[in-house]
């Protein structure tokens, strides 16, 4: 139970230091619309609601854990907690948010 709570607060912690220091290393703004506005076709590029959004993003991240953690965890025991949270601060959640924000950046283009 202590390491969930230590994993939780590492979590939490890197999002909002690690997230801010990422976001400063990219220099975003926040003036630029994003391609749903400026590309705005009903089919490809739609304006969602902040709601939609964060669901759409949450199941493309959530979804994979419930699977990825236990079969990490019966693997590689305990250690799979220190996997998991230091990759999901400095890997995974990095890529999500560099892929996105290169493709505000290149019209909605992506790999």
């Amino acid at each position: 139970m202590i390491s969930f709570l230590v994993s939780l607060i590492a979590l939490v912690a890197g999002y909002f230091i690690y997230g801010a220091f990422v976001e400063s290393v990219f220099g975003a703004k926040t003036d630029r619309k994003t391609p749903a506005y400026t590309q705005e076709d009903s089919v490809d590029f739609i304006p969602l609601s902040w709601s939609r959004i964060f669901l759409i993003q949450f199941l493309n991240i959530a979804g994979l854990g419930p699977i990825f953690g236990a079969i990490m965890g019966a693997l590689f025991g305990p250690a799979a907690f220190l996997w998991i949270v230091l990759g999901s601060i400095f890997a995974g959640g990095v890529h999500d948010y560099f892929s996105g924000m290169l493709s505000v950046r290149h019209d909605g283009k992506s790999i």
